[in-house]
């Protein structure tokens, strides 16, 4: 899977960037042909604390997926959308079954 990380007005670090390739690289176990996934992080300009946004978005034959989670760490987002990923590919994969 090729994964793109794309960080909006800030660098991110090789330690995030590596976490990110990681939780993505465990979503190929629940659907073999996940062909690319395209991750945008961004801190929000707000006084919230959770102001770290992370959009994932998957390439799969047929539809894409997609996910999008705030929190207050990049880490926590990242984790919270890879969760939400894997529900949606086990849908999908209910679905071909």
């Amino acid at each position: 899977m090729q994964v793109q990380v794309q960080s909006i007005h800030f660098k991110a670090d090789s330690a995030l960037v590596q976490f990110i390739q990681d939780k993505l690289e465990k979503l190929t176990l629940f659907h073999p042909g996940i062909q690319k996934a395209d991750v945008h992080l961004r801190v929000d300009r707000d006084q919230d604390r959770e102001n770290k946004r992370v959009e994932i978005s998957l390439g799969l034959p047929g539809p894409d997926l997609h996910s999008g989670r705030r929190a207050a760490s990049f880490e926590e987002a990242t984790s919270d959308a890879v969760e939400a990923l894997r529900r949606q590919l086990e849908k999908v994969r209910g679905k071909a079954a």
